[in-house]
């Protein structure tokens, strides 16, 4: 009976790794509402449509997405590289740093930035349809 249930957390376990750890992503250019230079893919769901999704998000080296907020919480985790991210409306303020594997979330509202000192490989869940509010407009990419 151990066998069949130690047998079964394993199948559950490497269920879970599979859909953390996707085989194949198709990338392309980031949205518009980001700066150029990133590359995104859809890991679930739909970030244009409402409901869950999950992106991943290649940002080159030096790259930042200045201060700003969303109207849903969105959870980051560094996929692999470093990533410093800071609250309030100052790029580069007050930095805290994510390495691999590390998570922090956005709360909604919560003006923050991030930025990325060397190439690296975030992961983004959020409620969708996905939207980003600059806190200053000269910042938006879209405009």
């Amino acid at each position: 009976m151990k066998l069949l249930i130690v047998a079964g957390v394993s199948l559950l376990m490497a269920g879970s790794a599979a859909q953390a750890k996707p085989k194949h992503l198709t990338w392309m250019d980031g949205p518009p509402s980001l700066p150029s230079g990133v590359k995104m893919a859809v890991v679930s769901g739909d970030p244009g449509k409402k409901g869950m999704f999950t992106i991943q998000l290649k940002m080159p080296a030096n790259y930042a997405v200045p201060p700003h907020s969303h109207p849903t919480n969105e959870v980051v985790k560094v996929v692999s590289g470093k990533l410093h991210y800071g609250m309030g409306d100052k790029l580069m303020g007050e930095a805290k740093t994510l390495n691999a594997a590390h998570t922090v979330t956005m709360k909604a509202k919560m003006h923050h930035w991030v930025h990325a000192p060397a190439e690296a490989t975030v992961q983004v869940s959020a409620m969708g349809p996905f939207e980003i509010a600059y806190v200053d407009p000269k910042d938006d990419p879209r405009k």
